[in-house]
């Protein structure tokens, strides 16, 4: 049932306007419908994400969304160009290559946004 519709992410902010300045500044997002206080942003393939606020944002260990993406080292470059700064977690039985992980059948690069949201790029291999 459910597997038949879209799916979409929530990303908490605990300042909406501090995670607006970083998703539209830094990432580059054009902001969609604004409603409840939050912003929505779409992307490929029907895809989409609503920015709302809460005061348990940042509060999750795990990441919140991730961006399937072709060209992972072209992404972690503009996003670094951008000023977007990577983080570096121990994963055992990957390969670290600069900001670039290996391992489990993907690449991935982990950032964290405005409000301490995990968030990634992902390539398949």
């Amino acid at each position: 049932m459910l597997q038949t519709h879209p799916m979409y992410a929530y990303l908490p902010a605990t300042d909406v306007a501090r995670a607006r300045r970083f998703y539209e500044g830094k990432l580059g997002f054009s902001p969609g419908a604004e409603l409840s206080g939050g912003v929505t942003y779409e992307f490929a393939n029907g895809t989409a994400c609503f920015l709302y606020p809460t005061p348990n944002a940042g509060t999750s260990k795990a990441s919140q969304a991730f961006w399937g993406v072709d060209d992972i080292e072209r992404e972690v470059a503009e996003l670094k160009a951008r000023g977007v700064r990577f983080e570096r977690y121990d994963i055992p039985d990957a390969q670290v290559d600069g900001d670039i992980v290996t391992g489990g059948g993907a690449r991935a690069a982990w950032f964290k946004d405005s409000e301490g949201n995990i968030l990634a790029v992902i390539q398949q291999v």
